[in-house]
């Protein structure tokens, strides 16, 4: 076994899990080593509620993200999150769609299938998601959410050959899973900006995966019950402290999956977009209590896949 951890060091990983939890003394581009990042926010009336309750509760956010999908957006709805997002110099992530719980699959209901069901699923769909990423692009956004490998090392191509933004941030989605160093670099390397590792990773773990990887974690201190529940909020300073960069991800104990939202949740969606800012107000708090060294981020900072503006066309 010595000779195994040996050789995985030697190749730039962790012999183990880091039990001995070091600093990290990686950082955003500004020097934070912590975001915080409101989840599950499904429309232009949800991120007005999340814009209005972080003045309420004079809470600071950096990123909110989206799991419904672009494709669930309408034009109008699509414009104006990307405008709320300019306004507030917040980053806008999107899911991308579709995705195969969207999809004919009965594979979503299987107990061994539940994670395999996210995966895009046969070429068209991943024609779909380009087209989908395509448009939310065509409308100012940035940043968008991708549970699959094969769509994530497309979007990568796409960038590259000019098809895509450069500055497209992709962010991956809880969903993907990956849970180890090795595997998250490999997730890095083609393509990823962002990962949310599992709910349930250790201190000891998630310090594994920062000496491995270079771009921020992302990781739910609340999750929703469908993705384990957890309420980590006492972790959140060593959370920090072993993984930063890191997106502090505010979900929501005890609350409905509104998967796909629309209009006929919109009140339920509007309420449990309050709800987690304030439980952002508790997580702050906390940190402000035992942890007060640790840095954040101003609005707007470096390295946020703020929404960019359209270009107006030239007068003829």
């Amino acid at each position: 076994m010595n000779q195994t951890r040996d050789t995985i060091q030697k190749l730039g990983f962790p012999a183990g899990d880091c039990h001995e939890l070091p600093t990290s003394a990686k950082t955003f581009p500004d020097g934070a080593q912590y975001r915080v990042e409101i989840p599950s926010v499904e429309g232009p009336a949800s991120f007005e509620a999340v814009v209005q309750a972080c003045e309420d509760y004079e809470v600071v956010i950096h990123r909110i993200s989206q799991g419904s999908g672009i494709m669930l957006l309408t034009d109008d709805e699509l414009s104006q999150m990307a405008e709320i997002g300019r306004r507030e110099k917040l980053e806008v992530s999107l899911f991308v769609g579709p995705r195969g719980s969207w999809d004919i699959t009965p594979m979503q209901w299987a107990s061994a299938g539940k994670i395999a069901a996210l995966r895009v699923q046969g070429m068209d769909q991943l024609v779909y998601s380009i087209e989908d990423i395509k448009r939310a692009c065509s409308m100012g956004i940035r940043s968008i959410l991708a549970a699959d490998e094969g769509l994530l090392w497309l979007v990568n191509e796409f960038k590259k050959i000019g098809e895509l933004p450069n500055d497209l941030v992709v962010k991956i989605s809880v969903q993907m899973a990956h849970s180890n160093p090795v595997s998250i670099r490999l997730i890095e390397q083609i393509g990823a900006g962002t990962y949310n590792v599992p709910t349930d990773l250790t201190l000891a773990r998630l310090a594994a995966i920062r000496q491995a990887v270079d771009i921020p974690i992302d990781i739910y201190v609340e999750a929703p019950d469908d993705i384990g529940g957890f309420i980590r909020h006492y972790d959140i300073p060593e959370i920090i402290r072993v993984a930063a960069p890191v997106y502090i991800k505010f979900g929501l104990r005890n609350s409905p999956n509104i998967y796909p939202s629309g209009t006929h949740l919109e009140t339920t969606s509007v309420a449990l977009c309050r709800e987690r800012v304030r439980r952002a107000r508790l997580g702050q708090d906390l940190i402000k209590r035992y942890a007060p060294h640790l840095k954040t981020s101003e609005r707007g900072a470096a390295g946020l896949a703020i929404p960019k503006g359209l270009a107006v066309p030239a007068a003829k």
